[in-house]
């Protein structure tokens, strides 16, 4: 069987009578020009946040963590462990068709992405820590990615032969590209990293803006298709699952508190720019469909429990040191109890 028919295959058993496009029965048809712009778009998105990503490395840093490896291996374990069998598990529990399964297993293998320097930063983390892990990660996912998908597609029927392995190993190549641009700007020419980052930031909101204007017109007509329980379910416990057994694969490894947490974050968030353009690029719009949306779904909800762990953790840190100091105050006022007594 070509991959051609493992498609027919995979859109037939997707679709089944029910995708709608313009009130007719039948797959969906994206214009051949409207689908190049938004593959464009997501390419530019993809490439401008690791141009970011690597501004912020340092290669002195970078060396000193792999002279001392530990809570990068943990970190990595964790990363290519938890999330893969967490998006696994929930998708044979789901019993999610064979599109949404694979979706959810891309999004799942994927490496770490740039928010996670964002939260380890909010939740006070080893920021050089978080740094390394996101770079090593996203090298260390040109082998493990395809290798993973290969793995957990053999519990899925009609997968095991369709996840297009040469284009998602081409999009990881490709974030190698400007993630070594940037590390190569910050070593270079350091004082031009700042601008970068702000230009880019501008640049990335802006393409961010259009393909997701893009992407509506594109899917109008099905966009209903993706909220639906099972992926919504999906969405909200695989970063928590991910947050949660990160910090305490951490704790049992007896790492410290503050490598914890940047090892919380950076298992439970993911690269969700390159799992969109793989979606989008490396699938045809007839076999993904609206699909290629469900990043956005699982981004939204894994920046809402971040931002909730970050608050929870802050709090925390509010009211401890006001603990603590009470505890002092009583101590003192014992002692000066002791000394007043005849």
């Amino acid at each position: 069987m070509n991959t051609t028919e493992i498609y027919n295959g995979i859109s037939n058993n997707y679709n089944n009578g029910n995708y709608y496009n313009n009130g007719s029965s039948g797959f969906l048809i994206i214009p051949d020009t409207l689908n190049k712009t938004i593959n464009i778009f997501s390419i530019i998105i993809l490439f401008i946040t690791m141009i970011s990503l690597g501004c912020t490395m340092e290669i002195l840093k970078i060396k000193n963590h792999f002279l001392k490896p530990k809570g990068v291996v943990i970190a990595l374990v964790a990363q290519f462990g938890i999330m893969p069998l967490t998006a696994f598990c929930l998708a044979k529990i789901m019993q999610m068709d064979p599109v949404k399964a694979v979706t959810v297993l891309i999004c799942g293998c994927c490496p770490g992405g740039t928010l996670s320097n964002i939260f380890s930063l909010a939740i006070k983390g080893d920021m050089n820590l978080s740094i390394v892990m996101t770079t090593c990660s996203s090298i260390a996912a040109l082998g493990m990615m395809p290798l993973l998908l290969y793995i957990y597609c053999q519990g899925f029927t009609n997968l095991q032969n369709a996840v297009p392995y040469g284009g998602i190993i081409t999009a990881l190549t490709l974030t190698l590209v400007p993630c070594t641009i940037g590390i190569a700007i910050n070593h270079y020419k350091p004082n031009y990293s700042p601008v970068v980052k702000k230009a880019g930031l501008s640049i990335l909101i802006i393409s961010s803006i259009i393909m997701a204007i893009l992407s509506g017109m594109a899917v109008k007509d099905a966009i209903w298709m993706i909220f639906t329980w099972d992926a919504l379910t999906v969405a909200a416990l695989m970063p928590l699952t991910g947050f949660i057994l990160g910090y305490v694969m951490s704790l049992l490894c007896r790492l410290s508190p503050q490598c914890s947490r940047t090892i919380s974050m950076e298992t439970g968030c993911q690269n969700i720019q390159l799992c969109t353009v793989i979606l989008k690029v490396a699938f045809p719009p007839e076999v993904i469909g609206p699909m290629f949306l469900f990043p956005l779904i699982y981004i939204s909800l894994q920046c809402t429990e971040a931002l909730l762990l970050v608050l929870c953790f802050r709090c925390y840190k509010k009211f401890k040191p006001q603990a603590e100091d009470t505890k002092k105050y009583d101590s003192v006022d014992v002692k000066q109890e002791v000394v007043k007594q005849p």
